[in-house]
């Protein structure tokens, strides 16, 4: 008997412990190729945080730029992550495409900024040639 007690009891408390993430569909959810975009832009609005800007002024608040050109506020914004972060498997496969989007931004860039050193390394080897070509 006091065995059934014990399995009684933990399977009340597992029961009562389990998460109740069922929650509905927002009226306005984003979609889901386009929280894609959005969250990109805002992790990037947020590493451009420390950067300085045009006006060389740093701790710029970026987020409402994001959400102007995405056309939403941060409320539907907060609704549709916080549904898709209760759906594991699918916000798995959003933070997946971001995190591959953001791989391919950065492979671009290093690779625009080797051609670019590459450049100037090449104009610097013309100078110093041109340079000697004087003294001889």
């Amino acid at each position: 008997m006091n065995r059934f007690l014990s399995i009684l009891f933990l399977s009340i408390i597992l029961i009562n412990c389990t998460s109740n993430t069922i929650i509905k569909k927002p009226d306005h959810l984003i979609p889901e190729n386009q929280m894609v975009d959005l969250l990109t832009d805002l992790l990037l609005a947020s590493g451009a945080e420390n950067v300085k800007n045009l006006q060389l002024k740093r701790k710029v608040n970026y987020y409402p730029l994001v959400f102007e050109k995405y056309n939403i506020d941060s409320t539907r914004f907060k609704e549709s992550n916080y549904y898709y972060s209760t759906k594991v498997d699918e916000y798995d496969q959003i933070i997946r495409k971001v995190e591959t989007r953001l791989n391919e931004m950065l492979h671009k860039y290093e690779k625009e900024k080797r051609v670019q050193d590459s450049i100037k390394n090449y104009k610097r080897t013309i100078d110093e040639n041109e340079g000697d070509a004087f003294v001889k």
